[in-house]
């Protein structure tokens, strides 16, 4: 690739990982709220190197020909087509901003397994109602704490439409990373009774645990049969299992 192009492939990328990482939350669709510094040093780093590139260039313009010849009468200077397509990615960052992962990401996969929690490991719950709760929590606690402290409780959790294939069903998602999107595991609770919005559509649901099972073991549904849902924003950072937001705040 002729130097130009090295200069400005790596002035775009620079200035587009600028332009995501600090002035829009567009770079929460790639990776992990934490590194943002690092994306911020990466596209300093980039346009430092592209101004030193061009520094370089503009001192040895008119010394001598750039003519790409190797010393042995064959010339390389023409572009493969191929290295152009780099020029993509850089642009996206600057004018395009993909979709966030939604539910053609989480219909595809299994749900992320949770993590074993000791028998002591569950903290009473608060009488609040509906009670606020994540997914990763709800899933534990059905299937894993033997007090049964989920029976009755009427409950609420915020995530994203994923359909479950008919029966009259659907999945209310979250989505998690481990560094970036392409370590995405999500975890998952079917909800019955309440007709599912179009999917990828964030929402509130409260209900009350779906008595499929025995409550406190691993046959346990991890379900809800759902009284309510209400359409809700996007969060800002959507790749976390965070507890819900009080409607209207």
């Amino acid at each position: 690739m002729r130097r130009f192009a090295q200069v400005g492939l790596l002035v775009l990328s620079g200035v587009g990982l600028l332009r995501t990482s600090l002035f829009t939350e567009a770079y929460l669709r790639y990776v992990k709220e934490g590194m943002r510094p690092l994306l911020i040093a990466s596209g300093v780093l980039l346009i430092l190197l592209g101004a030193a590139e061009a520094w370089s260039v503009w001192r040895s313009a008119g010394r001598r020909p750039e003519t790409g010849d190797d010393g042995h009468g064959h010339g390389h200077s023409g572009v493969p087509r191929v290295a152009w397509l780099l020029f993509l990615p850089a642009l996206s960052l600057l004018f395009y901003a993909p979709p966030a992962l939604g539910s053609y990401t989480a219909s595809r996969e299994a749900p992320k397994a949770v993590a074993v929690v000791d028998e002591d490991g569950f903290d009473p719950l608060p009488a609040t109602s509906p009670l606020p709760i994540t997914l990763t929590d709800f899933t534990q606690r059905v299937q894993q704490d033997k007090a049964r402290s989920i029976e009755g409780r009427t409950v609420r959790m915020t995530g994203f439409v994923t359909p479950a294939g008919g029966g009259g069903s659907w999945y209310l998602t979250r989505i998690m990373l481990s560094c970036c999107a392409a370590d995405a595991q999500s975890v998952k609770v079917r909800v019955y009774g309440v007709e599912a919005p179009k999917a990828d559509t964030w929402v509130t649901v409260t209900g009350t645990w779906h008595a499929q099972g025995t409550l406190g073991t691993s046959s346990a549904a991890v379900a809800l049969d759902g009284r309510t849902v209400a359409k809700i924003e996007r969060p800002v950072n959507g790749y976390t299992d965070a507890l819900p937001l009080a409607l209207g705040s």
